[in-house]
């Protein structure tokens, strides 16, 4: 009887430490990634190749590998995750798209005016700011009349006064002035 219960007291003391272990253990497995397809490669799976530069490629199929040599850019088959990611698919973030920015109004002061007098001129009513641009106008307008009048006199129509003409072919002018075709 004393071995009946030191063989029970072992079994509890074994389904004890069994159950003493967290429920949410999983096995980690080492995986590598494909460099043409970029899938998961577990143990026991693909193929590696190791070029002449000493550099290790390993692809999870020989179609993988046959079109890695064929130098076939994965871009442009569907079904690798680079043509996915090229192409957006199977993105599930939709509400993280970069928000743009809406551009704030500036105001900046004018040549001439500064931005004190652009703000007081806003500020104005309209009817104010047209009956200023009206007299604004009148007053250049008097000023384009008065010009001509007091401008140099018309000359008389017939012949006028030209200085002396400037001989026609080879004679001597001016220094730099005579030759015109390429030097």
């Amino acid at each position: 009887s004393s071995d009946l219960l030191k063989a029970r007291s072992r079994r509890q003391v074994c389904t004890r430490s069994v159950r003493s272990l967290p429920a949410s253990v999983t096995m980690v497995i080492k995986t590598d990634l494909c460099n043409y397809t970029e899938y998961r490669i577990f143990p026991g799976h693909g193929q590696k190749f190791i070029a002449k530069d000493a550099k290790v490629h390993f692809f999870i199929s020989a179609k993988a590998d046959a079109l890695f040599h064929q130098r076939i850019k994965p871009v442009k088959l569907r079904w690798t995750q680079a043509w996915r990611r090229m192409n957006k698919k199977g993105k599930v973030e939709e509400g993280a798209k970069k928000k743009t920015r809406k551009a704030q109004k500036f105001q900046k002061a004018i040549v001439g005016m500064s931005l004190d007098d652009l703000k007081k001129k806003k500020a104005q009513k309209p009817e104010l700011r047209q009956a200023r641009e009206a007299a604004a106008k009148e007053a250049k307008a008097r000023q384009a009349q008065k010009k001509p009048a007091a401008g140099k006199p018309a000359v008389a129509k017939g012949k006028a006064d030209k200085g002396p003409k400037a001989q026609k072919g080879g004679g001597a002018s001016a220094p730099g002035k005579a030759f015109k075709g390429k030097k």
